[in-house]
């Protein structure tokens, strides 16, 4: 076992330690199975030598059906016990493990949704943690359920002939050989079927979410083929595991074969000249043919073994990827909203050309920012700092005076509300979606979140009005609906700091006209940054920033930067031509 392999099983039985009693008492039922199993052939063995010779009364023969029945019933007993308990810790342990993925995916930073998708995410949650579990109940009931019982069976050969016992055990360092020998190929197998699965999963999932782009572009055709490539690919690794697996059982149960004729041809042999009986030899024979079941299940071990382990390698790096800081201060009041950029520049991740170079703003509280120019010169990265998705290569962001960095996450975020183009929202009622993440929503808030968004009338459609399902991403509405869902629960946060980047894209005019009023009086005394490329949404805002190439190119009103005629009034004769 190497080192990594080692360290990965500490790590799971730690996983066990709260439930280090009931393990114990699974322990024992199966210690108690194990000494079942040695009782029988005992029993059969002094069957044979007495029960055939009329040396006992009729009342010494009935005790052996009833000790029959006993030996069966403290094995039916131990055997649920240790099902119950095992299925028991699985199923907690699995809710642990998912409970641990889930809380870093919560934590993670947003770079993190750059560099993995969402099936190898969902993959990891659904079906290698559970990967995991079984391994570790069938790994547990195997190795000491069988390991105790191979032991019992052992000693009671041992006690009954310890010479024919000698040749039994001859063969197990080469069966232990043959698993090891297998173990390497199987772990590597696994890997890459787990890999294909996440794959696979993610076919289906973008396949799911982007049906309707599918048949418009006629992509069905497109999207089969991914998918029976991923499909097939995923079947030959499992036929290549299910092969290295499958080897090991026969060429197991052969040396066993070997074993017990061997010991039949010595056993006869010494029965000439030893004082061997036929009752000896009877539980001899029944003992090495129970041993051939738990050694069998101790040699079939290696496959969920490996799987599981390959599991652990993608569970753990999971759980184990970094989280975002969440030390600092937390703020003592509501934040008045003076945001000042200093020095500002960034990157993302693994990219060497700049997202932004050198950005000075000062933003005053309750002022409206306009953030406009052509797509690429950096106004989403920009906004994207303020609530620390991200954070600067050089240079520093302040709010209220106070540096970003010095601020604790959740603090900071509860001082900022945000409307993306991309709305998000949950399959949930309107009123949940409105009131997402207070703990303790409020009803009298919530309808005046949906009234200022000019939800009424739209609320007052719905089959159940704010208590109505919405499906997934809110599906049941329209687009424009949507858009104003989101807005109302911007609206309801009451936030001092408001990012809106196109907050009013997928609205049609008139409810564009409904909810740029809504907007107007939501900005109101809050700091705002909006980005927007329809020109004519922020030509009320207090200033203008033209970002180009990550740089402030130019700052002003709208009235200012059309005279001054540089970039902004080139963006916008652009986009009022004709």
């Amino acid at each position: 076992m190497n080192k990594d392999t080692l360290t990965t099983f500490k790590r799971l039985w730690a996983s066990l330690r709260p439930y280090r009693r009931y393990l114990i008492l699974t322990v024992f039922a199966m210690l108690g199975t194990a000494l079942t199993e040695v009782a029988l052939p005992k029993v059969f063995g002094y069957l044979m030598d007495h029960g055939f010779k009329g040396e006992q009364t009729s009342l010494a023969l009935w005790k052996i059906p009833v000790v029959i029945i006993s030996i069966f019933l403290v094995r039916g007993v131990c055997t649920f016990t240790t099902s119950y308990l095992m299925s028991w810790m699985a199923t907690r342990q699995l809710n642990d493990i998912r409970a641990q993925i889930f809380a870093k995916v919560l934590s993670v930073p947003i770079r993190f949704y750059h560099d993995e998708s969402s099936g190898r995410i969902i993959n990891t949650i659904m079906f290698e943690a559970q990967q995991i579990v079984e391994m570790m109940k069938v790994s547990i009931t195997t190795l000491f359920r069988d390991s105790l019982t191979v032991m019992a069976l052992l000693a009671y050969l041992l006690y009954v002939n310890w010479k024919l016992t000698l040749v039994t055990i001859a063969l197990m360092p080469i069966m232990a050989l043959l698993i090891r020998s297998v173990s390497k190929r199987l772990r590597k197998l696994n890997q890459n079927q787990l890999e294909v699965s996440g794959e696979l999963t993610q076919v289906i999932e973008e396949t799911t979410r982007a049906h309707q782009v599918i048949r418009v572009f006629g992509g069905q055709d497109y999207e089969q083929k991914r998918f029976d490539q991923k499909n097939q690919k995923l079947r030959g690794y499992a036929m290549r595991t299910t092969i290295a697996v499958a080897s090991t059982t026969p060429v197991s149960q052969i040396l066993a074969a070997v074993a017990i004729s061997i010991v039949i041809m010595l056993a006869v042999h010494e029965a000439k000249t030893s004082t061997t009986t036929v009752g000896d030899f009877t539980s001899f024979i029944i003992t090495m043919l129970l041993l051939l079941t738990p050694l069998r299940r101790l040699a079939d071990l290696n496959g969920p073994l490996q799987r599981g382990m390959a599991a652990c390698d993608s569970v753990f790096s999971l759980i184990d990827a970094e989280s975002e800081p969440t030390n600092g201060q937390n703020l003592s009041a509501r934040a008045l909203g003076k945001l000042e950029f200093k020095d500002v520049s960034f990157s993302y991740p693994g990219q060497e050309q700049t997202t932004l170079n050198r950005i000075n703003l000062l933003v005053q509280p309750g002022e409206t920012i306009a953030l406009v120019g052509m797509s690429g010169g950096g106004k989403t990265s920009l906004v994207n700092l303020v609530p620390r998705f991200y954070s600067p290569n050089s240079g520093e962001i302040l709010l209220d005076g106070q540096p970003l960095q010095t601020i604790a996450l959740l603090s900071l975020r509860a001082q900022i509300a945000m409307v993306s183009q991309n709305v998000v929202l949950f399959d949930d009622t309107v009123a949940a979606n409105i009131a997402y993440g207070d703990a303790t929503p409020n009803a009298a808030r919530i309808a005046e979140a949906a009234q200022a968004a000019h939800l009424t009338d739209v609320i007052r459609d719905l089959p159940a009005g704010l208590e109505t399902m919405i499906g997934d991403n809110g599906m049941r509405l329209s687009g424009g609906q949507r858009q104003r869902l989101a807005i109302a629960r911007a609206i309801y946060k009451n936030a001092p700091i408001l990012i809106l980047d196109e907050a009013t894209s997928a609205l049609d005019s008139e409810s564009e006209r409904a909810v740029q009023a809504a907007l107007e009086t939501l900005m109101r005394g809050r700091t705002t940054l909006v980005i927007a490329h329809r020109l004519s949404t922020i030509e009320r805002a207090d200033r203008i920033v033209v970002l180009d190439d990550g740089r402030i190119v130019e700052i002003g009103t709208h009235t200012e930067l059309l005279q001054r005629e540089g970039v902004y009034a080139n963006l916008y004769r652009l986009q009022f031509a004709g």
